[in-house]
């Protein structure tokens, strides 16, 4: 297979497929993604989709025990409501510790290499989520159980920041032009299949062992899963960002980390909009994913793997929506689709109450709706403000945005709804809800530039 050769000829920021030259000498399968020296949009694709996939996937397994196990185990001497809220309490714990990851591990890929970085990064998710998998239960160690459990989240959360390989800002910047909502969506497929992966997995083991045995043993069999998803990506994404096709496109397009300090100085604002643009797409996230799995189990007599089978199905509304995305980015604007469905969002929050206390039904409705609406607004929710960074800044301001958005919108939603509906009522859920559309809008207001233009 024939490898190929950059002249160095073309100035930094810029594009050019003509000076390259193909080598007689084989490259072997390092290079197997370059055709004639040009790396083309469905080529980075393939990168961004397996990275992304494999850490939702981990990411569900976590939320969807954090549920259905960690309150029993961790949490047995308060009453479920309370063991809940203190499992989200460690829940957050990876969101909090998300932006420190990014900055630590940016600072390993400028010391030593991006290959070093993503490996580490990837390393700590695996055996942060293996650990979990061994960890001892309160009824065997006590607080060391949940010390350990607190540990191994906050590792996740550094290791998630760390695995930013800028792939999906590469995406962005190589997509044709008119095209460009079809491609940044491509990744966000990440969540709707990692959810119906993990959801499936837990739903089988529910519905085949006993509860006695899922508490034993079953619930750590999705966390040895998760470890050998997390090898295999490691792979397969070191394969693609360690090609010498992809480090010189990365590195042309000037996607290398900058310093926090000199990030925020220089933009900081565009950090802060980008993170409370695609607000209500991340405060939603979770109130149709956990905090409806938390709130039937302990308000209603629904079986949990049924609901997590319907919850399933609600993931691939959410395909469908997170495809239709981007055809409609592209028709109208991703500014125009992200403050569209940021409206949809608050009208939708005014039924929360009605739907989740309307029985199945009620909750059916709720959870398809939700999912439809979480898949058509977080299809085009990364990377919204990537036009707004300049070139040095692109690759550090993706990561910390998508860092920000979800400690600010995501990381305390399942914590914040369960204990505003446990205590006030499910209307002040509506509330928290509505709060996220509303911040939305008014980002999207402030950045009028905010175009389909990267």
């Amino acid at each position: 297979m024939a490898t190929t050769t950059y002249d160095g000829s073309n100035p930094v920021g810029q594009q050019n497929h003509g000076d390259y030259q193909a080598s007689p000498t084989s490259g072997g399968a390092r290079n197997i993604n370059a055709r004639d020296g040009e790396i083309h949009p469905g080529e980075i694709a393939v990168g961004v989709v397996i990275g992304r996939a494999s850490e939702y996937f981990d990411f569900f397994v976590y939320a969807i025990a954090s549920v259905l196990v960690f309150p029993s185990l961790f949490f047995p001497f308060d009453d479920r409501l309370d063991a809940t809220l203190y499992s989200f309490v460690i829940f957050s714990f990876a969101f909090i510790a998300r932006p420190f990851g990014t900055v630590l591990f940016m600072w390993v890929q400028r010391r030593y290499s991006r290959e070093a970085k993503l490996t580490l990064a990837l390393f700590l998710l695996g055996t942060s989520t293996v650990g979990i998998a061994f960890l001892p239960t309160y009824a065997q160690a006590g607080n060391t159980g949940i010390i350990l459990l607190a540990l191994f989240r906050i590792c996740q959360g550094m290791a998630q920041g760390g695995s930013w390989d800028g792939l999906p800002s590469l995406l962005a910047l190589n997509a044709p032009h008119n095209k460009r909502g079809w491609y940044a969506m491509l990744g966000q497929l990440g969540a709707p299949v990692g959810f119906i992966v993990a959801a499936g997995i837990f739903a089988y083991m529910l519905a085949n062992l006993s509860g006695l045995d899922f508490l034993d043993w079953g619930w750590r069999f999705p966390f040895f899963v998760a470890f050998a998803i997390n090898v295999v990506a490691l792979f397969a994404r070191l394969r693609l960002v360690s090609t010498p096709e992809y480090s010189r496109l990365l590195d042309e397009r000037e996607l290398e980390p900058v310093s926090l300090s000199e990030l925020s100085h220089t933009q900081g604002r565009n950090v802060l909009i980008g993170a409370l643009a695609a607000l209500a797409s991340y405060a939603l996230f979770h109130l149709v994913t956990v905090f409806p799995l938390s709130w039937v189990q302990l308000y209603s007599n629904r079986a949990m793997d049924s609901f997590l089978v319907l919850q399933m199905w609600g993931a691939g509304l959410a395909i469908v929506g997170t495809i239709a995305s981007g055809l409609i980015a592209d028709r109208f604007g991703r500014r125009t689709t992200l403050g569209t469905l940021a409206a949809l969002i608050a009208v939708f929050s005014g039924f929360v109450p009605t739907l989740l206390q309307g029985g199945e039904t009620g909750q059916n409705i709720f959870i398809l709706v939700g999912f439809a609406l979480l898949g058509l607004s977080y299809g085009q929710a990364a990377g919204a403000v990537t036009a707004n960074f300049a070139p040095r800044h692109r690759y550090t301001g993706a990561a910390l945005t998508s860092d920000l958005s979800w400690l600010v919108g995501a990381a305390f939603a399942p914590l914040v709804a369960l204990g505003l509906s446990a205590n006030f009522g499910l209307g002040y859920v509506s509330l928290y809800l509505l709060s996220g559309a509303v911040g939305s809008l008014a980002a999207l207001s402030l950045n009028r530039a905010l175009e389909i233009r990267d």
